[in-house]
């Protein structure tokens, strides 16, 4: 599997016959090196309904035909919108063709311009045998840590930048419970109230058995 950056919390996971994309923020994405018309995949992600996460998921949504996957009332909104949809909820889990999705808690806020789309989440993703955990926007919670202890991860996406969600110190601690083999910091620098060294996560995790590996949006890392 391929896990390609886009700055923000958006990543393109590849693998062997499918792509999927996790907060598509394209558009207004200062970082992003892609646009909305350049994402072709099976399958959307969106961990809740702030604009710099559900993003351009609707438009991707619509021309490439194919669902947005996220709590149920999220995916309402989006099917009001004219996308297609999959609604799930939290602890949920569903097997889809590119591999299976299961809903985490994520402590932070769910809202677009109609108000209040119900609850943010973060996704285990199941897919090619390998599983990778995106947090969402959130804070540190104790279930992290059994979120580990159920789940071999091999990679976990991580928000740092602090302010809105965990800041570095606490997204160690994540790291902590998780155990996974590799960690990818998201969420950091787009804009200047969640400004973050990268490099202070990573060096956090020296003596681990977590392997630290920063992303700049368009690279890429292959597991």
């Amino acid at each position: 599997m391929k896990i390609t950056y886009q700055g923000h919390a958006c990543f393109l996971l590849q693998g062997k016959d499918h792509r999927i994309i996790i907060d598509p923020f394209l558009k207004d994405n200062p970082l992003a090196r892609i646009k909305p018309e350049d994402v072709e995949v099976d399958a959307i992600l969106v961990t809740h309904g702030h604009f710099d996460h559900l993003g351009d998921a609707v438009e991707i949504s619509k021309r490439c035909k194919t669902p947005i996957i996220a709590p149920f009332e999220l995916v309402n909104y989006c099917q009001g919108k004219g996308a297609q949809g999959h609604p799930m909820h939290i602890g949920g889990s569903y097997d889809f063709p590119f591999g299976k999705v299961k809903l985490t808690i994520a402590h932070h806020g769910s809202t677009t311009d109609t108000g209040a789309v119900g609850n943010p989440c973060g996704f285990l993703i199941f897919m090619d045998g390998r599983t990778v955990y995106h947090a969402g926007d959130t804070g540190l919670f104790m279930d992290m840590k059994l979120i580990g202890e159920m789940n071999d991860i091999d990679v976990a996406l991580l928000p740092i930048g602090g302010n809105f969600t965990m800041d570095i110190d606490d997204a160690l601690k994540a790291v902590e419970f998780l155990r996974p083999k590799v960690a990818i910091p998201m969420h950091y620098n787009t804009f200047d109230v969640i400004k973050q060294d990268p490099q202070r996560f990573v060096d956090g995790l020296k003596g681990s058995s977590t392997k630290g590996v920063i992303l700049n949006p368009g690279e890429s890392y292959e597991i």
